[in-house]
């Protein structure tokens, strides 16, 4: 075994071996498509003005070439690099390195940048950075990394395996997004337009549907529908806590998960970064939320977003958990919320960093249809989708991480018997 390690790791190869600087400058300014890398590693569309910017000192970046940050490893504790995979030509930063490969029958661009979105890379690089006399991660740094290289066809295996995932996992998410407009376009049609269905199957409205006048809202509602407040609308409402994190058994276990505002990005919840112990739970103010309860932020710039729990958790005190005795009212409540966030973030109040409350959320005005037509909607089955096809992305993120961190293990050389 110690023979087998010894010649994969003896297999590993400086990088700077197989790649060097591209220097092609857009001099005639024709190529406009000026792009910005991301921290995860993607290009994006650049927020820079460049009405009157000289864009011939900007940097070329052909396909298959790469284009890295060195000045944000110290800062974003990662390197930002990025391959364009397109048959497009961009340009980028004059600040940042392009690069490419020198012999791509030797090593191929997708299996690199496969090594540079592996954690591992990014905490060497951050150290490399952090710990360099030249004081930070630079050309020659990323010269002097190590990786295997293993044979053209080997290399094909592992991008397949890992696009197989990524193709995948893309799907998914646009699945899960076309849901969710669906879910909005459907709240909208019965619960705004007033345009679900009759007992005949007809639109309601305008089918002429009978209305009436609602002084709270100052206009026509169906008939038999009322005006609430959130409080009257949920069967119960309440903010979390944070267990004191200068103890450390309130946080040594794993026991209960805990949701920090952070993770409300109006999403379907399924898993939470950090847990706090039963004993955490019990001194402290934090409340346990149980599945299907809408959490809403209240502070700072998540202020109105909401997520909807698919598990029972606790939250801390920036999160209002709003919780109804019927699933139906759950995810139409969370639609009703989402639909009008900008409204609800507008009476935030506060500097630099405006607060939402649960009084202020308590008091929130809901129409709150007949109970035939509650029962009715479909809003809980697209809800029920998009929770599994989230479960599946997360599954599929393991699955390409575990890929990226077994390319440390690649053998590049015959096997040797143990």
């Amino acid at each position: 075994m110690f023979l087998k390690n010894w010649a994969m790791r003896s297999s590993y190869k400086p990088l700077g071996a197989f790649i060097r600087k591209v220097e092609n400058r857009n001099k005639d300014a024709k190529i406009t498509n000026l792009l910005g890398l991301s921290m995860t590693k993607e290009f994006r569309k650049s927020t820079s003005n460049i009405i009157g910017t000289d864009l011939s000192v900007y940097k070329i970046v052909d396909q298959w070439q790469f284009a890295c940050d060195f000045m944000s490893v110290i800062r974003v504790l990662k390197l930002p690099v990025v391959l364009q995979f397109e048959n497009e030509r961009i340009i980028v930063s004059p600040a940042y390195t392009v690069f490419e490969i020198i012999d791509t029958s030797v090593l191929l661009p997708e299996y690199l940048m496969m090594w540079f979105r592996r954690s591992e890379f990014d905490r060497y690089a951050y150290f490399r950075c952090d710990s360099a006399v030249r004081g930070g991660f630079t050309w020659n740094e990323l010269c002097e990394v190590e990786l295997p290289i293993p044979s053209i066809k080997k290399q094909q295996e592992i991008v397949k395996e890992y696009n197989a995932v990524v193709n995948r996992i893309t799907l998914d998410e646009t699945l899960n997004q076309k849901l969710e407009e669906t879910a909005q376009a459907i709240y909208k049609h019965w619960f705004v337009d007033f345009e679900f269905p009759n007992k005949e199957g007809k639109p309601y409205k305008s089918s002429n549907g009978e209305m009436v006048f609602n002084k709270v809202l100052d206009m026509e509602i169906p008939l038999g529908w009322e005006v609430i407040s959130i409080k009257e609308f949920c069967s119960d409402m309440k903010s979390g806590g944070t267990p004191n994190r200068g103890i450390d058994k309130y946080w040594d276990s794993d026991d209960i998960p805990w949701l920090k505002t952070g993770e409300i990005e109006n999403n379907i919840i399924t898993k939470v970064e950090e847990y706090i112990s039963l004993f955490g739970f019990k001194n402290s103010s934090t409340n346990l939320f149980p599945i299907d309860t809408v959490i809403m932020a209240m502070y700072g710039a998540t202020a109105g977003q909401v997520a909807y729990l698919k598990f029972a958790t606790t939250t801390n005190q920036a999160c209002c958990g709003m919780i109804c005795n019927d699933v139906k009212l759950s995810t139409y409540l969370y639609y009703h919320l989402l639909i009008n966030q900008n409204k609800i973030a507008d009476m935030a109040i506060g500097g630099a960093q405006p607060n939402l409350s649960k009084n202020l959320i308590e008091q929130l005005k809901i129409i709150k249809p007949t109970n035939e037509v509650m029962s009715a909607h479909p809003l809980k089955e697209i809800i029920d989708y998009r929770e599994a096809l989230t479960r599946e992305i997360l599954g599929l993120n393991n699955i390409k991480n575990l890929i990226l961190s077994k390319m440390s293990k690649v053998e590049t050389e015959k096997e040797v018997v143990n």
